[in-house]
């Protein structure tokens, strides 16, 4: 899976965004001009130690992104969308598309895409939601369409023994 923000803006929610990128081997494309510097404190903290587990292309334009991705399987999230991103089936190289956290995607790509735009279900009142809580909700939809491919679905305690899974 790929996760493309267009001009993101602020610095936790991109360092927060790369680290759920991390964690599930997807590729994080950011398209410039960023709202930060990439060696921003606030951008490493929220990533912690995650980013040299992940794969990050910079792009000084969204020109350049496509032309670098020829064939993309774009999908565009927007409050603006006709439809839940839960009516999707998603492929493994998908790109999720994000756009800055003031102003979302350009309204005349979204026309353009219309037909590829997708949204999370939410309050009329409610403007949007977070950026990073935004990525990991659709991305995770994605991944778990596809069973969660290369993830561990077992957690393990610490030292003490492991009981035996219960349904309730």
């Amino acid at each position: 899976m790929n996760i493309v923000l267009v001009e993101p803006e602020i610095p936790p929610n991109t360092g927060n965004i790369a680290r759920t990128c991390a964690a599930t081997g997807t590729h994080l494309h950011l398209i410039e001009p960023l709202g930060f510097v990439l060696d921003d404190k606030h951008l490493k903290r929220a990533g912690l130690d995650y980013w040299q587990l992940m794969e990050y292309t910079v792009y000084k334009t969204w020109t350049e992104f496509l032309e670098r991705n020829p064939g993309a399987s774009l999908y565009y999230l927007s409050t603006k969308a006709p439809r839940d991103y839960t009516q999707v089936k998603y492929g493994p190289d998908d790109y999720l598309v994000f756009g800055k956290e003031t102003k979302g995607l350009d309204e005349q790509l979204l026309s353009d895409n219309y037909d590829r735009c997708l949204r999370i279900p939410m309050r009329e009142e409610a403007r949007s939601l977070n950026l990073a809580n935004s990525v990991a909700i659709v991305l995770y939809e994605a991944l778990r369409q596809q069973g969660f491919p290369r993830l561990s679905g077992k957690g393990k305690l610490h030292g003490l023994p492991t009981p035996e899974w219960k349904d309730a």
